[in-house]
């Protein structure tokens, strides 16, 4: 994935998880409604806004990278 200058907003990340929701397993959407309860790091909200963008699109095992990921930062916060 590449670096991103912007700095995006816990609502630009909801947003972004939305447009992406359908596509995530569904084990994880629990871990999102979480993870919008807090507040956190601008790093953070960073990294799984472009871990969501275009999820979509990427390739099975793009997406199970990203998921591990995903997991990872949104069960531990």
């Amino acid at each position: 994935m590449s670096e991103c200058k912007l700095d995006h907003s816990q609502e630009d990340v909801k947003s972004k998880y939305e447009s992406q929701a359908a596509f995530l397993p569904e084990d994880m959407k629990p871990l999102f409604n979480q993870f919008f309860e807090k507040e956190h790091t601008q790093d953070l909200l960073n990294e799984v806004f472009h871990l969501l963008k275009k999820y979509d699109l990427a390739t099975a095992e793009e997406q199970n990278e990203r998921n591990n990921r995903l997991y990872l930062v949104v069960k531990n916060v």
